[in-house]
């Protein structure tokens, strides 16, 4: 996985990192330079780790921590909470599971233009590991997408349905985008940077 994130430059840039899970790539990304990270991570156990790994890696201040989904628009869904923080899988469930479920939480749902107004940041990197969330992300907020340098994310179509290469022909207005490693229809890397 880091392999993949090893592409982008982050020295001296601030990252938006969105799935950012126990903190792991924010660490990473921090120890490779980064200015600041926003972690992005809706589910609470794995946020709560989040917190911890910022605290035992002495980043308070530079990793701001943030317990909430990203997609295309404002809103909310409901993730399982009960999940073994080995076996949470951040999966973007969509807007249709903005309903009371057992067992479920409520987390609330940001757009990049939320992150904008609410947090002082460069948009130099956008990371996206958010099992799916980065479909809703560029084809419905595109407008805010275009604002970072440089993007790399996991496309998942296997849950979204939708090829790669829908998101692919948007981001060809504003980037040169290539695969990262081993990529199928399904599932990959992509990493893009800006070109005008």
């Amino acid at each position: 996985m880091y392999d993949a994130y090893s592409v982008v430059d982050v020295r001296n840039r601030d990252v938006v990192d969105v799935g950012a899970f126990v903190g792991d790539t924010a660490v990473y990304f921090i120890k490779r330079g980064a200015h600041k990270v926003l972690a992005i991570e809706p589910h609470p156990r794995a946020f709560n780790e989040l917190i911890r790994n910022i605290r035992i890696n002495g980043l308070q201040g530079r990793v701001v921590p943030i317990n909430a989904a990203l997609g295309g628009r404002q809103g909310f869904i409901y993730v399982p909470e009960d999940l073994d923080v080995g076996n949470i899988m951040s999966t973007y469930f969509g807007y249709e599971y903005a309903r009371y479920v057992p067992g479920y939480v409520k987390v609330r749902v940001m757009a990049l233009g939320e992150l904008v107004k609410e947090y002082e940041f460069s948009p130099d990197v956008l990371k996206m590991n958010c099992e799916g969330c980065e479909y809703d992300v560029i084809l419905n907020d595109y407008g805010h997408v275009r604002l970072f340098n440089e993007l790399i994310f996991e496309y998942h179509r296997w849950i979204t349905g939708i090829p790669v290469d829908a998101i692919l022909s948007i981001l060809s207005r504003d980037y040169y985008c290539e695969s990262i490693g081993l990529a199928t229809e399904d599932y990959g890397y992509v990493h893009c940077s800006k070109t005008t």
